[in-house]
């Protein structure tokens, strides 16, 4: 068995978990989520935990049992307190502002970069060079502040662009003569 699938996941109060055959609906606070179970994963409900088994022994039922105790995991964690990941804008003239469901960029182009927002996330910007992504779906939140790291990721020899807040960029020495 999984060692990550042995562990149960912990239902907070206020989270509602609903299993109906091999669907799983998760309501919180902040939203729903809503995800169709592998058929060789079998999830059961006790006294408020969330417990995950292989149905067979083969080493991929393991693994899918692992992989579907942590996401069932993110769908609680997302409800109940929801996902934000931050991004800085680096660079002279670089700034963004949210209009409604758009992100509209200055990233040194010659025209501004609109970018439209998907269903359950939502942007603020807190500075002009800060943008800040959350929602409930962990996956949705990571693959918008991909999509918009991708716009203008930090290049090594200036450090402009796009990054993560925290992100390192290594730096590169310039071209010597």
């Amino acid at each position: 068995m999984s060692r990550i699938a042995s562990n149960p996941v912990v239902v907070p109060k206020g989270v509602e978990v609903t299993l109906r055959g091999q669907e799983i609906t998760v309501k919180g606070t902040k939203g729903s989520l809503a995800w169709q179970v592998h058929a060789d994963v079998e999830v059961a409900q006790v006294e408020g935990e969330l417990t995950f088994a292989a149905r067979s022994a083969s080493k991929a039922a393991r693994a899918l049992s692992g992989t579907t105790r942590a996401l069932v995991n993110n769908m609680v964690r997302g409800v109940s307190e929801g996902f934000e990941k931050r991004l800085e804008l680096q660079g002279v003239g670089y700034r963004a502002q949210v209009q409604g469901k758009k992100l509209t960029m200055q990233l040194g182009f010659s025209h501004p970069v609109v970018y439209e927002l998907p269903d359950g996330v939502e942007a603020q910007t807190p500075s002009q060079t800060e943008i800040v992504i959350s929602g409930v779906d962990n996956q949705l939140v990571g693959q918008v502040s991909a999509e918009i790291r991708a716009f203008r990721p930090p290049e090594p020899y200036k450090g402009k662009g796009v990054r993560y807040l925290g992100e390192r960029v290594r730096r590169k020495e310039a071209k010597k003569k």
